[in-house]
């Protein structure tokens, strides 16, 4: 049975990555990623800030931002998720929190996409709680839409929008797969 759920598995997979609609290609990804570079670097140039990337979404835009960076700067990670493999979220759930000291330090927060922004508020103010002297936050998503968790929440940093559509590739998952898709894609329904 775990052969053939495996197998179905696969078919949908590749089904929605084959339907699946490109909004951004691999270089206008990069290319928005190296202009919130030059500001991320122009903002900090002069401070110590510590980035603090929520996985497992964060990773790839974290990877291809931080190495744009050159300035001094600490990395740490945390996981706090409403999706968990799904596809709708819930509560936020904390599986990691940061392990370094936040306290009277610039923080900025890096995530793969703000949709309704419920975690991404947490986690500001878990890291205000902390005594973060700033908390800031830079996405390599926003999706345009009006159920925002506050009415206007937009991240500090942005490098792309996009419409309100399930999105997957670049960090982004379609049920804890496809994160590697080179690009972002508009899962189609059928």
């Amino acid at each position: 049975m775990a052969t053939e759920m495996a197998t179905e598995l696969k078919q949908e997979l590749m089904r929605v990555r084959r339907e699946a609609r490109e909004l951004y290609s691999r270089d206008q990804v990069e290319e928005a990623v190296a202009k919130v570079a030059i500001k991320l670097a122009e903002d900090y140039s002069e401070r110590f800030p510590v980035f603090v990337t929520i996985m497992n979404g964060g990773l790839v835009f974290a990877g291809q931002l931080l190495t744009r960076l050159d300035i001094p700067l600490e990395v740490d990670y945390l996981h706090a998720s409403r999706y968990l493999g799904e596809t709708s979220g819930g509560d936020v759930q904390w599986i990691v929190t940061p392990t370094a000291n936040l306290e009277g330090r610039d923080v900025v927060i890096l995530d793969d996409i703000l949709d309704v922004g419920s975690t991404l508020l947490s986690i500001i103010e878990a890291c205000k709680a902390q005594g973060a002297a700033s908390v800031k936050t830079c996405v390599l998503v926003d999706k345009v839409h009006d159920r925002k968790a506050q009415p206007g929440l937009k991240a500090d940093y942005t490098a792309l929008e996009a419409e309100d559509l399930y999105l997957f590739g670049m960090g982004m998952d379609y049920k804890g797969y496809w994160r590697n898709a080179p690009g972002i894609f508009a899962v189609e329904e059928a």
